[in-house]
């Protein structure tokens, strides 16, 4: 078995091992983003829908993240553990990392997906839903469906990074890519010619996601690598902690983006209720409507950065596992670099373009205080792009190098002591804007410890490459 451990993974050029894996990452990434953001596209130009469908997308939206969540925290997870163990020639712990990590997500995919069903009106109540009579019918129709097909999306979701771990990044991208492409056909067709309205959005989601899942359940049948025997399936404590410890990052790094979203969510209704236009009741769901547009746009951005760190993860775990530190070290500066373009690339588009990109979302229908607003949010909520990108590489990377602590530290400081608090407390002074503020001052301030952490781990690499 040993010529099928992945020695490639230690003598390819670094270069092309890092475009081969993150290309297909970030188009599974990408694709997977595209789901909610697709059903919003054709909400917002569906007459019928329009802001009020718009902001029950964004009520939800957070909840079909902290789905995604609990998946990557195991997929990721398992996918570092595995590629450090294969470095080390180890296949036995790899394959029983895989057994444990499908049982994990099923489990948990079950759970999440009954508590969902029976708290839905309390939950869709504390992400700001009832913003208005409409957005909140709009949402628990939206919402019942979305949670239906809960246990296919984290399926799917936590088995793509296992499989590019065994080699197959171009599988994984498929299989994601059939689900979506799949949604974004039956979109307008259940939305605009049935007019199932946020259901018909919502079914295309999940029969996208459940075509997405049968593969993934295809391709743990056929593994070329690390498929699991049946004894591979039993839960070990030892293998889950490490699991779950080396996944925590980007458990955090989403579940943060749900905590931060029920933050802002219930502040743009809290001080949307005092501004002077967005108080009165038929534009009460304008903010929550255009931060949720902007944060789709963010989430294309990072899902983008993101896939090029995790696309690494299999790269760095090998090299770190058969000790080839000046491997990681010149991924890393490669890393770090492409993040920063791909942040200065969407820095421009935000400033200079917000308009075309809010027209995107149906501006066309709605008032001008709508535009007005979109406009500002794209500009100041999204203005420190680039520390943003290097600090999910930085994040990444460290989770990748087997650091769970350092990686889930800078995280827990970025997306929940920053992200949380600022989004409570700069609108105590600024209002409504204060809410906007909240992102660019959490990256600028974790940017600064990132770049600590930076330094440390090229420092570390240098030393053990002597």
């Amino acid at each position: 078995m040993e010529e099928n451990t992945n020695v490639f993974l230690g003598t390819e050029r670094v270069g092309k091992l890092m475009r081969g894996y993150a290309v297909p990452c970030i188009i599974s990434l990408l694709v997977g983003a595209l789901y909610n953001i697709v059903d919003q596209i054709f909400i917002a130009n569906a007459d019928y829908l329009g802001s009020y469908g718009n902001a029950a997308n964004t009520v939800v939206f957070p909840l079909t993240v902290a789905a995604l969540a609990i998946a990557v925290m195991v997929g990721d997870g398992c996918c570092a553990y595995v590629s450090i163990n294969l470095g080390k020639k180890d296949v036995k712990t790899a394959k029983k990392s895989v057994g444990n990590a499908v049982v994990l997500v099923l489990l948990a995919s079950a759970a999440l997906t009954a508590v969902y069903l029976l708290l839905a009106e309390p939950i869709l109540t504390m992400f700001g839903g009832r913003v208005n009579v409409e957005t909140f019918r709009y949402a628990k129709e939206y919402f019942f469906h979305i949670a239906l097909g809960v246990p296919f999306y984290m399926f799917g979701q936590a088995l793509n990074p296992i499989i590019r771990a065994d080699g197959s990044p171009k599988f994984a991208m498929a299989s994601t890519l059939a689900g979506a492409i799949l949604n974004t056909i039956l979109d307008p067709v259940f939305i605009f010619v049935c007019r199932w309205g946020m259901m018909g959005a919502a079914v295309a989601t999940v029969l996208g996601q459940i075509v997405t899942a049968v593969l993934a359940i295809w391709y743990l049948c056929n593994m070329r690598v690390i498929r699991p025997g049946k004894g591979d399936f039993k839960l070990s404590g030892g293998l889950c902690r490490r699991i779950l410890s080396l996944g925590m990052t980007s458990f955090l790094s989403q579940i943060s983006l749900v905590a931060a979203m029920a933050a802002i969510n219930n502040m743009l209704r809290k001080y949307g209720a005092l501004d002077p236009i967005f108080g009165q009741a038929q534009y009460a769901q304008i903010p929550m409507a255009v931060v949720g547009i902007v944060m789709k746009f963010f989430q294309i951005v990072i899902s983008i950065v993101v896939g090029m760190a995790a696309g690494c993860i299999p790269i760095v775990g090998f090299n770190m596992g058969a000790e080839k530190f000046r491997r990681v070290n010149k991924l890393f500066t490669m890393l770090l670099i492409s993040e920063a373009a791909v942040g200065a690339v969407a820095l421009i588009l935000v400033e200079l373009f917000p308009q075309q990109l809010i027209s995107l979302f149906g501006a066309a229908n709605e008032s001008a205080f709508y535009t007005e607003f979109a406009v500002k949010a794209f500009r100041v909520y999204l203005c420190m792009m680039i520390p943003a990108c290097v600090n999910k590489a930085c994040f990444i990377f460290l989770q990748a190098l087997g650091k769970a602590l350092s990686s889930t530290v800078l995280s827990m400081l970025r997306e929940v002591v920053f992200g949380v608090g600022f989004a409570i407390l700069l609108p105590i002074w600024f209002g409504l804007d204060g809410v906007l503020y909240s992102m660019p001052v959490s990256d600028i301030l974790t940017f600064v410890v990132s770049a600590v952490l930076i330094l440390g781990t090229y420092r570390e690499l240098n030393s053990k490459a002597q």
